[in-house]
């Protein structure tokens, strides 16, 4: 089946989706795993920064501007349903830079892009608080000079940068729906309440949630704590990157072939693949 659809029908079906109910927004890292996702009937994809520098042997963060925006590009054509861009802190600590590099984020067809409140490359540190709501507020209206229907996903970090404050992240979520953002994203946060809690703050915006670990919620059970979006993150990336690292090792250390049994066969591959 032809994979692409105009970037315009993409955009319009990616903001109805944030509009009402609860739907999985699963993350390839690669062409491959975005056509089998898009075929598996998911509604949308997301990029994950990781899950795409690990494949490329760099840690999370370690990429470059024109290296994520080539994937992006790569994603978006290679289906018809809208994707999402983990676009990091926008590639900028400044938030002008920031916004010429959005720019060029929107060009590569996504639908969506997020935005983060901590420098690149995993440092344990977020902006200040006036400095990433002013980010924010530059994201927006970067995406509006483009007259383009583009979602903003606004994150606040905390949780995973070793400053796991619930009011700091329900006083920027707050700041950053008031800034213009479309869906708010507080990734680290693991409880029901954390989860109703950055719900209630966001004055009826959308809440995306990671749920990249086997943390007991099903999509249900998110979706009646109010949740609208759930992403996976680096975790399905993490998946085949486990399965890789543990039947490669019993190869090296045990002479033995045994993770082969059962696998995917190459036949089915190239059936699934067949345009």
């Amino acid at each position: 089946m032809p994979h692409h659809s105009g970037t315009a029908q993409k955009r319009a079906a990616f903001a109805k989706l944030h509009q009402s109910g609860c739907f999985v927004i699963p993350n390839p890292w690669n062409i491959g795993t975005a056509r089998c996702l898009e075929d598996m009937g998911f509604k949308a994809i997301a990029s994950t920064s990781s899950g795409h520098a690990h494949a490329d042997g760099l840690p999370d963060g370690a990429q470059s501007l024109d290296t994520v925006l080539a994937h992006l590009r790569d994603l978006a054509q290679s289906v018809s349903i809208p994707l999402n861009a983990d676009f990091e802190n926008g590639f900028a600590d400044d938030p002008e830079e920031m916004q010429a590099n959005i720019v060029r984020c929107i060009e590569t067809g996504v639908a969506g892009l997020s935005i983060e409140d901590a420098p690149q490359g995993g440092e344990h540190r977020l902006y200040e608080f006036e400095h990433a709501v002013a980010r924010v507020k530059a994201a927006r209206s970067a995406i509006d000079s483009t007259g383009q229907q583009v979602m903003l996903t606004a994150r606040t970090e905390g949780f995973i940068r070793g400053a796991p404050d619930i009011d700091e992240t329900i006083r920027r979520l707050k700041a950053f729906a008031d800034a213009g953002a479309d869906c708010l994203y507080s990734p680290g946060i693991k409880t029901q309440d954390h989860i109703e809690a950055t719900v209630q703050a966001v004055g009826g915006r959308a809440v995306n949630f990671l749920n990249g670990n086997s943390l007991g919620f099903s999509v249900d059970d998110l979706a009646r704590m109010g949740v609208r979006r759930i992403s996976v993150g680096g975790a399905l990336a993490r998946v085949a990157m486990d399965a890789f690292l543990r039947v490669s090792q019993q190869i090296a250390g045990e002479g033995k072939f045994d993770g082969f049994a059962g696998l995917v066969s190459n036949a089915e591959l190239n059936q699934r693949f067949r345009q």
